[in-house]
């Protein structure tokens, strides 16, 4: 039976309806950025101090491993390198091929391994496979529907399974409003989603939810940020 969650009423929190053609803009706008995607300090983890700060996070808010764990909207797949690293069973997925190769590639030539799998985030294809944890990072805000897909990630759960959700509300989005998708401007969390907004929507039926503040841990950012950045940590 799917869990429910609430509407948090952030921004209406109405779903949008999704065609074809937007998901298909919306996964060759990914694509395109896949070359350089890895740029980003934070995307890339290629500093040192950067990739130790996101290990040590990791080490924290997942379960011990091996755990069994789903990297919802994965990128290239640097966090969930990190955690197969860390002994964990590793499943990644995201809308865009090119991610996903990148990913692939990462993996291979690290000699980590984790599988990773081409599919929409919202509804990951995984089949009757459960994990101990679902991991997303910057990515409700990308989602037509980000309560509906709440609640199927928590299906994916085995029972005292935690969501891990990195998120935060980011100023740059609405500097660089005009370079994303422009469907993507109706979207029920558009320019991300606050920590209070996010607590009321996955309250039922999460049994716990704890909020880590990460706006003053440079390290992970490789440097100041100026907006709402945060973890929360559900279980359910």
């Amino acid at each position: 039976m799917s869990r429910r969650f609430a509407h948090s009423g952030h921004r209406g929190g109405d779903p949008v309806a999704v065609t074809a053609a937007v998901t298909a803009a919306v996964a060759a706008y990914w694509d395109a950025a896949a070359p350089s995607f890895d740029d980003e300090p934070d995307h890339g983890l290629r500093a040192a101090p950067v990739r130790a700060a996101w290990a040590r996070r990791l080490e924290r808010w997942l379960p011990d491993a091996p755990a069994d764990v789903l990297d919802v909207g994965c990128g290239t797949g640097s966090l969930s390198l990190l955690a197969a690293r860390a002994g964990h069973r590793v499943t990644g997925v995201d809308l865009s091929p090119r991610m996903i190769e990148r990913a692939r590639q990462k993996a291979a030539a690290e000699r980590v391994t984790a599988h990773f799998a081409v599919g929409d985030a919202q509804s990951p294809p995984t089949g009757g496979q459960r994990f101990d944890a679902v991991l997303a990072r910057h990515l409700l805000w990308t989602l037509p529907d980000p309560v509906r897909a709440l609640a199927r990630w928590a299906d994916r759960l085995r029972p005292g399974g935690r969501l891990v959700l990195v998120e935060g509300r980011w100023r740059q989005s609405a500097r660089d409003a005009g370079s994303y998708v422009p469907e993507a401007r109706a979207l029920p969390w558009y320019g991300g989603v606050g920590a209070a907004a996010l607590t009321a929507a996955v309250a039922p039926p999460a049994v716990r939810v704890r909020v880590v503040r990460l706006e003053d841990d440079t390290e992970l950012w490789d440097g100041p940020v100026d907006d709402e950045r945060y973890a929360l940590l559900a279980d359910i």
